[in-house]
């Protein structure tokens, strides 16, 4: 049997851990002949290097990230291929449909009207790789919202915010609503609520829709799309000797 194990960055916030450990206990539900387990990166506990090396059979580790960048493509693998080179990483968790769709039912939970201007705001990353999954998803939101959607930041990348509040500010649309690209409360999500929009959606939280997402890509990297520990660890050979590594942190659940 394969077991999965969700690999979340890690949360300073309670409320944060509660909601992460929901959406594992939903996933176990939702399939409950496979094993589940959940790990974190930093910050949460336990830590994927602990809980990988335990675990019988084969695994496969599941991202609970909303998009590329340096945690998935050098953090998590390099913890994976030094602990469990036998493992496989499925592809994070967006940009996808099932994604907007919550998104969505969050902002019409929070109040959101037909006349009200839309921003996706996440945390941001210096991986302009993980900046373009995360306009993507928006672009996902607006065909789900039959409106204009825009990405912004809350800490590292363009536009930000603020500036895309201002620019909104000057438009026609009588309200702003942010609509939160997070898993769950938490630093960021507490940022996007005090940013000055109209009205602010609740992160993606424990959701039925979220969870199916999981196992699709579960699905996905067991039938072989998924990425192999060998693969990981000549990637991240190739990449000895480089003197910085990008900060990501659009995916985190701060």
């Amino acid at each position: 049997m394969t077991t999965m194990v969700l690999a979340g960055h890690g949360t300073r916030s309670a409320r944060g851990e509660e909601t992460l450990a929901g959406l594992r206990d939903l996933v176990r539900r939702t399939r409950p002949g496979t094993r589940v387990e959940q790990a974190f990166l930093e910050i949460s506990s336990p830590s994927l290097a602990e809980v990988l090396p335990a675990l019988p059979g084969p695994v496969v580790v599941v991202p609970l990230l909303l998009a590329g960048g340096y945690h998935v493509h050098v953090d998590l693998p390099s913890v994976v291929a030094a602990t469990r080179p036998d493992a496989t990483v499925a592809a994070p968790l967006g940009p996808h449909p099932l994604l907007a769709a919550i998104l969505a039912r969050r902002l019409a939970s929070a109040g959101l009207r037909a006349t009200d201007s839309v921003i996706l705001g996440a945390a941001g990353s210096s991986d302009p790789a993980a900046l373009a999954d995360v306009r993507a998803a928006a672009r996902l939101l607006a065909v789900r919202l039959s409106r204009p959607v825009t990405a912004a930041f809350a800490a590292t990348g363009t536009p930000s915010i603020g500036e895309t509040l201002e620019r909104l500010r000057s438009g026609p649309a009588p309200r702003i609503a942010m609509a939160s690209y997070l898993l769950a409360p938490g630093f960021f999500q507490e940022r996007l609520e005090s940013s000055g929009a109209d009205l602010a959606g609740a992160p993606l939280g424990v959701d039925a829709d979220l969870a199916a997402l999981v196992w699709t890509r579960f699905d996905q990297a067991r039938r072989g799309s998924g990425l192999s520990s060998r693969t990981i660890s000549s990637a991240l050979s190739s990449r000895e000797g480089a003197k910085s590594t990008p900060t990501n942190i659009s995916e985190q659940a701060w």
